[in-house]
């Protein structure tokens, strides 16, 4: 929803992170915008070819864009039956796309040790790291398309292409098989889901977006708690071609509808630019931004994807082994939805950062050393849910602090083309040190932990470049 509302005078608003729209794809991106003006610059928004002049006036511009950030003049409904049919909508379509990608562990654990048993860890691994990168990296396009078509056809090319990725994935029985069905079909139909599910509810909610937008997103947690469960019981009974087939006929249910109750209500900005452009890493506070969700992405889906091997090595039941993936959506769905409230009071950057240093924690002082009892995976499992489902909702919102409304998607879409690339290398990656220690995990543990710490340290140094050394200051 790349859109622009009618032009209306800028309003001085505070620094919360309620005064900042919370877009969560290319898509979000002026919707309540109505400054035409270049008053009020954000960071790398001037013509940046001269990248040390760019970035001195950018860093001038930044406060006066933190302390008036949206200045928009459109009514938004914030409420009442339509707006809340789209939110229905959204989560019956994230319940499936959301859900599949919350559930890459069941699936890894299961082809790893069936259909491509012969394959080492690191090379399953890249089946679900193009998926993931297929999904982010896509997303960045489609954002655009939405804005001109609305979305109706994407949803229903999302709905054809997962049902379809899933029936193949059924019948599946090579490596370049995976890797074609489920590692690029299904993440073309996740993006094709998933973006016009979270740009659509920003047609219809302003000051409430983040509560609505949490709302929306705890589908992918539930589907990540239900999914797994179902195909447990699903493959011991029928096998697990009819268990895929009736997980695909569940996603077609849900988007079917979906299809009914999604709907865009803004017109498209005529000057946003959602495509990436790399000068406005020129400021030190978005390259240090984008370099912390670099590197929190890279690790925050190794866990996502290995846990229930790890319990599997463990000595854990293949039973236990699905269930701890549950386990860890159910604090997911919390995730989701309280950062909305406790980051609207100390502001997205400072919750982001939070919650980088409890999954460091996690790693270092529960998954290391007790990640082979039932208490300790299971409380590191709730934790990692938690705080990985923040992280999900709140890197958004980080950006947006950065720049006007109307040009997130450029920033969005920067950000996010080298954020891919992390998620495509890091899940394979962390198959290759499971390898090379001969099958134990002590040494992946450890390489998320660090890649937590480092991450932290890289959004200490974005804070540093917007306020200075200014530890309890709210961004």
């Amino acid at each position: 929803m790349a859109e622009k509302a009618p032009h209306a005078k800028t309003a001085t608003t505070t620094h919360d992170a309620t005064d900042v729209e919370e877009p969560t794809t290319t898509a979000i991106t002026t919707a309540v915008s109505g400054r035409d003006t270049d008053s009020n610059l954000a960071v790398g928004e001037k013509n940046v070819s001269s990248s040390s002049d760019a970035a001195s006036k950018d860093n001038r511009d930044l406060s006066a864009v933190l302390s008036n950030n949206d200045g928009g003049g459109e009514e938004y409904p914030e409420g009442g039956v339509r707006a809340w049919l789209v939110v229905v909508g959204c989560w019956l379509a994230l319940f499936a796309s959301l859900g599949l990608m919350n559930i890459l562990a069941t699936f890894q654990t299961y082809v790893s040790t069936h259909q491509l048993a012969t394959y080492s860890t690191s090379t399953v691994g890249w089946i679900f790291s193009v998926y993931t990168f297929v999904s982010f990296f896509l997303g960045i396009y489609i954002g655009p398309l939405f804005d001109k078509y609305g979305p109706r056809w994407l949803i229903i090319a999302g709905t054809l292409c997962l049902v379809l990725s899933l029936i193949l994935m059924s019948i599946s029985s090579e490596y370049w098989h995976f890797l074609l069905a489920f590692g690029i079909l299904s993440g073309v139909a996740s993006s094709l889901l998933f973006t016009p599910s979270i740009a659509a509810v920003g047609h219809f909610f302003k000051a409430r977006r983040g509560f609505a937008t949490g709302i929306a997103t705890t589908a992918g947690s539930f589907g990540g708690i239900v999914f797994p469960l179902m195909l447990q019981r699903l493959i011991s009974t029928v096998g697990w071609p009819w268990a895929i087939r009736t997980l695909a006929f569940i996603c077609l249910a849900v988007t079917i509808v979906s299809n009914f109750l999604i709907r865009s209500r803004l017109p498209p900005a005529k000057d946003a630019s959602p495509h990436p452009d790399i000068r406005i890493f020129a400021n030190k506070a978005f390259a240090w931004t984008t370099c912390a969700v670099f590197l929190l992405e890279f690790a925050l889906f190794i866990p996502l994807t290995y846990i229930s091997s790890y319990a599997r090595s463990k000595g854990f039941s293949d039973d236990f082994a699905v269930n701890i993936l549950s386990i860890l959506n159910t604090g997911s769905v919390f995730g989701r939805v309280l950062p909305g409230w406790y980051a609207d009071r100390i502001g997205p950057f400072n919750a982001n950062m939070i919650s980088v240093v409890v999954t460091a924690v996690a790693c270092f002082a529960v998954w290391l050393p007790a990640g082979g009892t039932k208490p300790g995976i299971v409380i590191f499992a709730l934790i990692f849910g938690f705080t990985s489902g923040s992280n999900i909702s709140l890197i958004p919102v980080a950006i947006g602090r950065l720049c006007r409304t109307q040009n997130y998607g450029r920033y969005y879409a920067t950000c996010y083309t080298l954020v891919s690339v992390a998620v495509l290398i890091g899940i394979p990656i962390a198959g290759k040190i499971v390898d090379s220690n001969d099958g134990e995990y002590w040494g992946l543990i450890v390489t998320t932990g660090v890649v937590y710490v480092a991450s932290f340290a890289a959004f200490v140094a974005a804070k540093v470049a917007v306020v200075g050394w200014q530890p309890w200051a709210i961004l």
